[in-house]
């Protein structure tokens, strides 16, 4: 059996790794790790995991032998701190902080605000985001888990830039729950100012940014320019993105429909839909695309659950992408519906 653990095991994308990975029938996961937790039991902090684990939280990934793989689950800058020991141990990493997603170093910096110190492993790392890039998360050692906003834009933009029927600027108005926003509390997260409003928030600013233009620059082999307006919505779960670009020539919705069929037909996590919902995709890692051609412009929506396809889910199909397991294993369940 396969053994895996957890770096940053309390966060919400750690404890969502958490739930998937106690009920995956092909790999143990053997280790989570919390500095604040450490000797406790995962099971009395994350009470949904009774009766699913009977592991207790450690200081340090370390402290457990012979994993296979390792997911690091923290905020942006510790991953850069621990995959280089990873790797020379000969474990497989999939990172979900965006320590590894933008190849371009000084870009890295300009977004996070720091320098990248691992440039050895990020040439090497392969951003993960399976309907688009399957063979090379298959051969890789160490992959970028895509963000949540980015995923739900590139599923819904790529293949319009593949086949050369958009001009290269996206208009990205994105809606996202308040799990989004991770576990830290803070006045905008407070249930009186967020509960019944709708807030848009680093306008211009967001990290996801130059992540979706390289995303689709990768796919397409189009450098896209990508103004990205998030907003927070006042649920908890799920990600919709409605993304504006202008036709480079007339077409209809069939037309449109015709290229997302041919290059999501075969794709079991991904749907092309006439009304994207995110009720629908919830809990699941599904994600909905959709299109309307109005005029000469076209806008297409990408629905996801953030946690799931737009986090740990996506991590656990990268994963088994990895280790040569069957790519549905352990995620294939339908959204919630309700």
């Amino acid at each position: 059996m396969t053994k895996v653990g957890i770096i940053g095991g309390t966060g919400y994308t750690g404890s969502e790794l958490s739930r998937v990975l106690c009920a995956h029938p092909e790999v143990e996961l053997a280790a989570l790790t919390s500095r604040q937790n450490a000797g406790k039991k995962v099971s009395d902090i994350q009470t949904f995991l009774k009766g699913y684990t009977d592991l207790c939280f450690t200081e340090k990934i370390s402290d457990t032998k012979g994993l296979d793989l390792v997911f690091v689950a923290t905020p942006h800058g510790v991953a850069i701190e621990e995959v280089p020991s990873l790797m020379e141990t000969g474990i497989k990493v999939i990172d979900l902080s965006g320590d590894y997603r933008l190849k371009d170093t000084a870009k890295y910096k300009k977004w996070y605000g720091h320098e990248h110190t691992d440039s050895k492993n990020l040439k090497d790392a392969v951003y993960g985001l399976p309907e688009l890039f399957r063979d090379k998360i298959k051969a890789a050692d160490l992959v970028a888990n895509p963000g949540c906003y980015a995923t739900s834009i590139i599923l819904a933009c790529a293949p319009l830039f593949k086949e050369g029927v958009v001009k290269k600027d996206i208009i990205a108005d994105a809606k996202s729950g308040t799990s989004g926003a991770g576990m830290v509390p803070s006045p905008r997260l407070h249930h009186p100012f967020c509960g019944e409003s709708v807030i848009p928030y680093s306008i211009g600013v967001h990290r996801h940014t130059p992540e979706v233009e390289m995303g689709i620059g990768m796919f397409s082999g189009v450098d896209a320019e990508v103004t990205m307006v998030p907003h927070l919505i006042p649920i908890v779960r799920g990600i919709i993105s409605s993304c504006y670009m202008e036709l480079k020539k007339d077409m209809s919705d069939e037309d449109i429909a015709k290229i997302f069929e041919k290059h999501y037909s075969k794709e079991h996590f991904v749907h092309y839909v006439k009304e994207p919902s995110i009720r629908a995709v919830v809990g699941s890692n599904h994600a909905h695309v959709s299109s309307n051609v109005i005029g000469n412009k076209v806008v297409a929506f990408g629905v996801l659950d953030n946690l799931v396809k737009g986090a740990s889910g996506q991590a656990v199909q990268c994963m088994n992408l990895m280790l040569g397991i069957k790519e549905t294993t352990g995620m294939d369940t339908p959204g919630l519906g309700v």
